[in-house]
């Protein structure tokens, strides 16, 4: 709870955040507004799930990254991003061409195709199992074990 109350004020007081962290490089994070971002930022390199909400108080939305950030190793290990967009009057270009009603967290692939859209969270071990059923996945895995 107390990772979502950080990312929650992070996310409404942005320049707090920063200049309470800003030795944190931004690329590493795992979970971070949508900002200025756009889907073709992560083909090929990241795997996102774009979480959307009307607010940040959306108890869909704070349950989603707690479950997230509980997961974060496992996510990590399948090159996820978490994108966050909580103010439809932004109008950022993700949710622009996702065009989310309420709360939703959508999956896209590394090749940018949209793979799963929910209208209610869902837990990483389910998120996880939908990621390695994709044959981008299915493909990594199998690289590794004949790799290594």
């Amino acid at each position: 709870m107390t990772r979502t109350l950080a990312f929650v004020f992070s996310t409404l007081f942005p320049l707090a955040a920063l200049s309470a962290d800003a030795t944190a490089p931004a690329d590493d994070s795992f979970v971070r507004p949508v900002d200025t971002s756009d889907l073709s930022d992560f083909l090929w390199t990241h795997r996102p799930i774009v979480v959307f909400a009307d607010t940040p108080a959306d108890p869909r939305f704070q349950q989603q990254i707690d479950m997230l950030l509980e997961g974060e190793e496992a996510m990590r290990d399948r090159d996820v991003i978490v994108l966050t967009d909580t103010d439809p009057a932004a109008r950022s270009a993700i949710r622009s061409k996702l065009r989310p009603r309420g709360f939703q967290m959508v999956f896209v692939d590394k090749d940018g195709v949209v793979k799963l859209r929910k209208p209610s969270p869902w837990s990483v071990r389910e998120i996880g199992r939908s990621i390695d059923k994709t044959p981008l996945r299915e493909r990594e895995i199998r690289e590794r074990r004949e790799g290594g």
